[in-house]
């Protein structure tokens, strides 16, 4: 075995073994088998304690073992640790503390790595009311409740990627539903989100030895605050201080809080002042620092929310930009109190309702959905096997390695898998399937020249690589974007197909070569690509190029004029809100099956979802419906399922689960994603490339939403990620043609630019075919054998994928010509990069 191919194999185990480690373990762990399991010490007195809380459990006296078990400890001033001395905690003193970081670990490692969101599982979900707020007495109601949403989604969002749901009920709700969660074992899951981060810097007054009587009254303009101070044994204290009640500055100085970890193993948060807030703060300690002595030194508060947090003394004016909190945080309470300073409410919002949801994907569709998956998987896998043979097998383990890389790093970083991260992994496999091609393509032209195996081996990859860089790296540039500028779905799309990208390029260069190389070394087989092809047609593609521009332009036109006509029909319950129905039933009835009778009544779009209402333990329906449909759609499922006895208990009206922002920004992100290709294609080929490229992917864009339009589909929020799916489709196939007619252009000196361009046509045909072939099978068996939103998600991207290769041929390859004016030396001339010739080097020499 050769040097090459030891470290190949050593970086591909290193990187499945992580991959691998990092999904462990798949799945969420029942916590009351779970703590069971990592008793270490003391197990008989442990028993006793779990034996109490599944009776308080039982009797209603706690609502989970998780809390039962807490509530015990806490009472009975238990400490936990010493059941588990794998978890050291001996740096935490105080035991309330101790016991809730203990438990707290506990129940995170026994949720599985592998997160699934609300399309896909469910979670928990609470209503919120807006209070009134005298400080804004001249806002409308309406941007109160804007405002607040906005605030709460930069909250959920600091905190990782959960893609949650957050939208108006009525005029003054907030619904909020958060995956993977259970108010079960998570109680407070709300309190951080409703807290006002109300941040003050005080003066602290009484700096006399005289202690504070904190049953008197406190002098004038002054009040009582309480800092807490931990004793060496972990007992807390409160020491009563005197602050000004007027505070010398507020959380309007602070531009950016985040946590960061203390020399003591705790978390501190750090404040940075804004530009005017650096003054203010400068000023403040200076006029502190004058006041104090060195035997009574001046000392500024730090209140949130009423609670002093810090004290600290001022001896001296403190330039720079920023301060911080102290105290005994937990990494996670610093993360939240962190997220809530940088998103201060300024309305009050209390708890209405709590209930637990179901995946909002229906369980049947979502099974369906699961099956058309595996079976265009399968489909995928023999049509590689038996047009590639060796190869083809090599290139379907390839994949499953990939996806599994792809899984292991998203577990590690927290991801949650919801439709559009689903969309990605869809894309990625696709780019993956394309990147295998390719590199079979170019290693059955070099055996056509009659080189031996390894040769021709060696030489495909090395003429596929430049392609295979400049294809990924175009859309990995536009899954960074829209990972920076996105929210939401966008932002979870452009991370799943980030790590993708990556991934895929690391089996394709790396783990499928290595495989091939080992397979021909050892001599096990010297057919390495099973069926011999066929030969690259002569076809003069240019010819073509007016008609297929015109006609394809026209269908771009009326797709368009179609979208406006129909615009307040297109976009769904996602972007337009509508009427949430609250039913009570005796019979649960299929989510699919109320879907159904909408369908064939002609009621409009449906959601349905069931959920459990905490506060009674009550199951109930909830259907969503457009505005103004909510009784119809009510009627006509009472009438359709006479025994379920539907009760209809209420109507609400809800605001849209895709916000305007999220839409904006998905907007702004396509832009900036357009742009950086154009930069990129512009540096690495030259410009002409770059404007065909991005002329060809809005047409695709464009085409493939006026077809999905005039097909009568309507926009979801999941439909987001099928038009960001087109847009790395179209680009990856776009990219393959030029860098062929780049590589021609060095090849063919002499020919003009007509003949390259249709020769490079030509030779990428039989790669683009293959990919099309591939994946449509794969998306037509999605859309046949797929249910739900999944059916209309396979349907759009059916689209794109013919709109792509037909846009790679004859839209982005006649606008560059068009660009030159079908003149050679025009692109050589503005290329970047000088061109040399093999006869010139040859000359030379």
């Amino acid at each position: 075995m050769s040097g090459t191919i030891f470290w190949r194999i050593l970086a591909t185990v290193l990187v499945v073994a992580f991959a691998l480690m990092s999904s462990f373990p798949y799945q969420d762990t029942p916590f009351e088998d779970f703590i069971k399991e990592q008793v270490d010490q003391d197990k008989e007195a442990f028993e006793k304690i779990l034996s109490e809380a599944e009776k308080g459990v039982q009797k209603g006296q706690f609502q989970s073992l998780f809390l039962a078990i807490n509530g015990i400890a806490k009472r009975d001033k238990i400490d936990l640790s010493k059941f588990f001395p794998e978890i050291s905690l001996t740096d935490v003193k105080n035991l309330e503390k101790r016991n809730s970081i203990l438990m707290d670990e506990l129940l995170r490692r026994s949720q599985g790595k592998i997160k699934q969101g609300l399309d896909l599982k469910g979670g928990v979900a609470f209503t919120l009311a807006v209070g009134d707020n005298d400080q804004e007495d001249g806002v409308m109601e309406e941007e109160r409740l804007s405002k607040a949403i906005d605030i709460l989604r930069g909250r959920i969002d600091s905190l990782g990627l959960t893609e949650p749901i957050i939208r108006a009920r009525g005029d003054q709700m907030i619904e909020v539903q958060l995956p993977g969660l259970s108010t079960r074992d998570n109680p407070d899951v709300a309190k951080q989100l409703r807290k006002p981060a109300k941040l003050e810097f005080s003066e602290v007054y009484r700096r006399s030895q005289d202690p504070i009587d904190p049953s008197k009254k406190p002098p004038l303009g002054q009040k009582l605050v309480f800092q807490e101070q931990e004793l060496t044994d972990g007992t807390i204290i409160e020491i009563p201080l005197y602050v000004s009640r007027i505070p010398l500055a507020t959380g309007d100085i602070i531009a950016d809080a985040f946590p960061y970890p203390n020399e003591y193993g705790g978390y501190e948060i750090s404040l940075q002042f804004t530009d005017a807030g650096s003054k203010i703060f400068a000023e403040i300690t200076k006029n502190l620092a004058n006041k104090g002595t060195p035997n009574n030194p001046s000392r500024l508060a730090v209140i949130l929310d009423g609670k002093l947090y810090s004290a600290p003394t001022v001896s001296q004016e403190i330039r720079g930009g920023g301060a911080s909190i102290t105290g005994q945080f937990s990494q996670r309470e610093a993360i939240e109190l962190s997220s809530v300073l940088n998103n201060p409410l300024n309305v009050e919002l209390s708890v209405e309702e709590m209930y637990e949801v179901g995946a909002t994907l229906a369980e049947d569709a979502k099974n369906s959905s699961i099956n058309a998956a595996l079976m265009a998987a399968i489909v995928v896998a023999v049509f590689m096997i038996a047009y590639y043979g060796v190869s083809g097998l090599v290139s379907v383990i390839s994949i499953l390695i990939n996806l599994l890389i792809v899984v292991g790093i998203l577990a590690n970083i927290g991801a949650t898998w919801t439709l559009p991260s689903v969309a990605a992994l869809v894309l990625t496999v696709g780019m993956a399937v394309d990147a295998n091609i390719l590199i079979f393509e170019r290693i059955r032209e070099e055996l056509r020249l009659g080189k031996k195996p390894l040769t021709s081996l060696l030489g495909g990859y090395e003429k596929a690589f430049s392609t295979i860089v400049d294809a990924n790296v175009t859309t990995l540039i536009t899954a960074m974007i829209l990972m920076g500028l996105g929210q939401g779905p966008v932002k979870g799309f452009g991370i799943t197909l980030a790590v993708g990208i990556c991934s895929s390029m690391f089996c394709a260069l790396v783990l499928s070569r290595f495989l091939l190389e080992f397979i021909i070394s050892k001599g096990i087989t010297t057919r390495i690509l099973g069926w011999k092809g066929w030969s690259n047609p002569s076809v003069d593609f240019l010819n073509f190029r007016k008609p297929a521009f015109i006609l394809s332009w026209v269908v771009v036109l009326v797709g368009i004029i179609t979208f406006t006509n129909r615009i307040e029909n297109i976009f769904g319950i996602d972007f337009k809100g509508g009427e949430e129905l609250t039913i009570s039933f005796e019979e649960r009835i299929p989510s699919q099956s109320i879907e159904t009778v909408s369908a064939e009544q002609s009621l409009g779009e449906v959601l349905v979802n069931y959920q459990t209402d905490l506060s009674t333990s009550r199951e109930i329906l909830k259907i969503q419906t457009e505005l103004g449909k909510g009784q119809s759609v009510f009627a006509s499922v009472a009438e359709e399922f006479k025994d379920s006895s539907l009760t209809l208990e209420g109507v609400s009206i809800i605001g849209s689960a895709v916000s305007d922002e999220i839409t904006r920004n998905a907007f702004w992100s396509v832009l900036a994603a357009l742009l950086g290709i154009l930069l990129y294609v512009a540096f690495r080929f030259e410009l002409g490339y770059g404007i065909g490229a991005i002329v060809a992917t809005i047409h695709d864009v464009l085409m493939s939403i006026g077809i999905y339009v005039l097909l009568g589909g309507q926009f979801s929020a999941p439909m987001l990620a099928a038009v960001l799916m087109i847009l790395g489709y179209s680009i990856n196939d776009t990219i393959v043609v030029f860098d062929r007619i780049r590589e021609e252009l060095d090849l063919n000196p002499g020919s003009n630019l007509k003949k390259i361009i249709n020769l490079a046509i030509s030779c990428t045909l039989s790669r683009s075919i293959l990919t099309s072939i591939t994946t449509f099978s794969a998306s037509i068996i999605l859309y046949f054998f797929g249910a739900g939103v999944i059916n209309d998600f396979a349907l759009i991207f059916t689209i794109g994928i013919i709109t792509g290769t037909f846009s790679s041929i004859f839209i982005a390859s006649p606008i560059f010509y068009w660009w030159h004016r079908g003149n050679r030396s025009s692109v050589e001339a503005d290329s970047l990069q000088p061109r040399s010739y093999e006869w010139e080097k040859s000359n030379q020499t």
